[in-house]
């Protein structure tokens, strides 16, 4: 088969068989293994196992994946969330739209202990969604900031997903994790502004919380929860990424501190039974699984399309296009916001990076610039339609009244803001280089 044939039918297979329904990695072992067949050859399969064993069980960085899913998961059952939502509500409560302010102020802090998108949207969706809609703010608002909110878990550091892109590029962890932290937090700033302007314009879509609900508690009792509630997620932050910034820890060993300082928290304010502390172990590994299980069919998938001649296809057309270097970085980014639409960050980052990284260093454009830049569409992978798990994650756990199609609607503006974003970051390409330029000297 021609790497032209051999390229539409491994992508035609990926669609067909995710539209059929079937667990991502196995889509993908099981059309690599069909495109060994009839492109390169059986004999394939062999450097397929060694490239398996040699660039992903064998990496070392990507060890640090089991220990930050589990830091999120002490993190998650300990219960501090829901007290620290709470009390930034209190905090803002005097503030037209201060409940949805809660809710991106919260998930950013969020994002930076836990960086499990899922959990942060049911997390929000379950604390925050019924307190907004019993104090009429809009439904689109307050689902759409909800689940836009929640997204950042994969952008701001520590996340599983810039380690393991790190991993598969030639940049490292601690100048990825410095290069979208100011992306990370700009993106977090802009869906509050939103919120405040679209509040201040039109006041019904975000009410104040009543002055006799707030007058319950005190300024004194309100500056000790924000000690005790607040300030221990903040010493996570700092723990994990201060550990790493200032190079004292690698990635590996920043996510161990990461879990010592949640188990400690688990400790503290769980509930400390055996029972928890063991569901908490199980569904630390269930996703490590579903992880690694992806790396494993993904690296067999860009191995066959490798070897096969696909990533000399790919490079032919993307230089084609007009408009020179621009041109093609436009298409790389969008072709990365379609694959958004079918495909989770994990298949995502483990099919294009082998593809497109080639091709950007061929250019000569800045490799961190572009990964972040990816890291930032990649936001949109989880509100944009027909797949979105955002959307899914969020009426899993939605009230009576809330329908899908209301979901569909509340993400438009935030996935205009994303755009936005990257656009600013194409103009001020500092955005993402000023850190790792100013930490990595």
């Amino acid at each position: 088969m021609s790497p032209e044939m051999l390229t539409l039918f491994m992508f035609v297979g990926l669609l067909i068989g995710l539209f059929i329904g079937h667990p991502l990695a196995f889509v993908l072992g099981g059309v690599a293994v069909l495109g060994a067949w009839l492109g390169p050859g059986a004999n394939t399969l062999g450097i397929l196992i060694n490239n398996i064993y040699g660039n992903s069980m064998d990496n070392y960085v990507l060890v640090a994946i089991p220990l930050f899913v589990l830091m999120a998961r002490f993190l998650n059952d300990s219960g501090v969330t829901e007290k620290m939502f709470d009390t930034m509500r209190l905090l803002l409560a005097n503030l037209r739209g201060g409940l949805a302010l809660t809710v991106v102020i919260v998930s950013v802090l969020l994002a930076a202990t836990t960086g499990i998108v899922g959990a942060s949207i049911a997390v929000m969706g379950m604390v925050a969604l019924v307190p907004m809609l019993k104090y009429n703010y809009n439904k689109e608002l307050s689902t759409g900031v909800i689940m836009a909110s929640g997204c950042l878990g994969i952008l701001i550091p520590p996340s599983i997903m810039l380690i393991l892109m790190a991993s598969y590029s030639p940049v490292s962890v601690g100048a990825l994790f410095a290069g979208t932290l100011v992306p990370g937090v700009m993106l977090g700033a802009m869906y509050a502004l939103y919120v405040l302007v679209i509040c201040h314009l039109k006041p019904s879509y975000g009410p104040a919380v009543p002055a006799a609900e707030r007058a319950e508690v005190s300024t004194g009792q309100l500056l000790i929860m924000l000690v005790k509630y607040v300030m221990p997620p903040m010493s996570l932050i700092l723990g994990v990424l201060g550990s790493l910034l200032l190079g004292i820890a690698t990635a590996t060993e920043a996510s161990a501190i990461g879990v010592a300082i949640a188990f400690v928290l688990f400790l503290i304010f769980g509930d400390r039974k055996a029972s928890t502390c063991y569901r908490t172990l199980i569904e630390a590994s269930k996703t490590t699984t579903m992880v690694m299980l992806v790396v494993v069919g993904a690296t067999a998938f860009t191995g066959v399309f490798s070897i096969g001649g696909g990533l000399d296809v790919i490079h032919e057309v993307v230089m084609a296009m007009p408009g020179g270097t621009t041109g093609a970085l436009i298409l790389m980014l969008f072709l990365v916001f379609i694959l958004g639409m079918f495909l989770d960050w994990t298949g995502i980052v483990l099919l294009s990076f082998p593809i497109m990284l080639p091709i950007i260093e061929s250019m000569g454009v800045d490799v961190l610039w572009f990964v972040v830049m990816v890291a930032v569409v990649l936001q949109t992978s989880f509100l944009t339609p027909p797949f979105g798990y955002a959307l899914f994650y969020l009426k899993g756990v939605a009230p009576p009244g809330v329908e899908i199609v209301d979901l569909y609607r509340a993400v438009i503006p935030f996935v205009a803001l994303i755009v936005l974003a990257c656009g600013l970051m194409a103009l001020f390409p500092s955005i993402i280089l000023w850190l790792p330029g100013m930490v990595f000297k």
